[in-house]
């Protein structure tokens, strides 16, 4: 048989070529096959992987973009195991680390161009040299403190300027920043944005206590929840405004050194319980519509869409029933405060001060006639006392 004669020569020169591998032997090799997690390269009888990450310094999706099917390689021994039957082969460690040929002139404060190489949601990797990636953390984006994701500012494949903020060549780890390369908003934020100026801005985010605005990029402030309104008791600020809103707000407080600025949208607009406070004067009666019932009482909403809290028991009508939720009634102002923006008002006292007064007019003409008896009884003593003198 010729093809067993060959065979057994293969195997020869095989065993030839394995017992004289050595780690760190360069050895020229022949592209067998590619695959997606590396490339198989026949040694002259042998084969052996370099793995998609001993190609190249760079990032790569697939080793296609670094070989080709029967391109001639010189490749370097990394490792066997100890028969020598699987060995591992790398490509790129035949060319020099591309952070120990990074140009020594390179320092922290330098502006560098790159590629985004890879996005997660803290940040973007850039290739600023070829093999050589720095960092830029979502929070070096924008010098808005109200962060987002890094795909809100960059893709893959961007085409990036920015600063180097970090340098540690032995580490290997270089930090980057883009917003450095922008004026810093808060530099004249005082000229700018005074307190007691007013300004639009859009809403971009709520809590529960309150509402982020943005003046412009990089200017975010805050609108707490008790100054959305002057008169609605709002319970989250998402039954206010909505993300996207735009929103007149003015500046109550500035805080330069900790970047923190409180705004407020009530104070945009003239205070009505100026004018509520001589509407709703204190026993004056007026139209109100059951808004939202619990337990403690209601919520009624008055003319001028004001709001005004009315105790449980004070919802009793005057056959007995309590008026319910979406009910139309008449009530009366026992409480205001012009302080606390706080109205309470009663419907049974619309009814009650009728019999209230009703019996107090009787009282009064029982009284009368009391008087009016005891004086006939004193008159009649005087005329007998006059008429026995005489």
């Amino acid at each position: 048989s010729h093809k067993a004669l060959i065979e057994a020569d293969i195997e020869i020169q095989k065993r030839e070529i394995i017992s004289g591998l050595e780690k760190g032997q360069v050895l020229e090799g022949i592209v067998k096959n590619v695959t997606s997690y590396g490339v198989f390269v026949d040694l002259g009888g042998v084969d052996g992987l370099v793995h998609i990450t001993d190609l190249s310094w760079s990032r790569i999706n697939h080793p296609s973009e670094v070989v080709e099917l029967d391109q001639k390689l010189n490749v370097v021994i990394l490792d066997f195991d100890d028969k020598k039957t699987r060995i591992q082969l790398g490509l790129k460690q035949l060319s020099q680390h591309p952070w120990d040929a990074l140009s020594a002139d390179l320092n922290v404060g330098d502006k560098v161009k790159g590629k985004v190489v890879v996005l997660a949601d803290y940040g973007a990797f850039i290739e600023v040299a070829e093999g050589v990636e720095g960092l830029i953390h979502v929070s070096e984006m924008s010098w808005s403190t109200h962060l987002r994701s890094a795909q809100d500012f960059v893709k893959v494949g961007d085409e990036v300027d920015a600063q180097i903020l970090t340098l540690d060549r032995e580490e290997r780890k270089m930090s980057l920043g883009i917003k450095q390369l922008h004026p810093d908003p808060w530099a004249d934020i005082t000229a700018k944005y005074p307190v007691g100026s007013t300004h639009n801005g859009i809403v971009r985010n709520y809590t529960n206590f309150g509402v982020f605005v943005e003046l412009e990029e990089g200017i975010d402030g805050l609108v707490y929840i008790s100054d959305l309104s002057w008169t609605k008791k709002i319970k989250h600020p998402s039954d206010f405004v909505a993300v996207g809103d735009k929103l007149d707000v003015q500046v109550l407080e500035l805080d330069v050194e900790n970047r923190k600025l409180n705004l407020g949208h009530k104070q945009t607009q003239d205070n009505p319980w100026d004018a509520h406070e001589a509407t709703f004067t204190l026993n004056s009666d007026h139209e109100g519509t059951v808004k939202e019932k619990t337990d403690k009482g209601a919520v009624i909403e008055l003319p001028g869409d004001v709001e005004a809290f009315v105790p449980a028991r004070l919802l009793e009508k005057e056959d007995g029933s309590k008026i319910g939720k979406g009910e139309t009634a008449i009530f009366k102002i026992i409480e205001f405060s012009k302080e606390f923006r706080r109205i309470v008002a009663s419907h049974t006292a619309t009814f009650k001060e009728v019999e209230a007064k009703n019996i107090k007019a009787q009282a009064k003409k029982v009284e009368s006639s009391e008087k009016s008896t005891f004086g006939d009884i004193a008159g009649l003593a005087d005329l007998k006392k006059k008429m026995e003198g005489k």
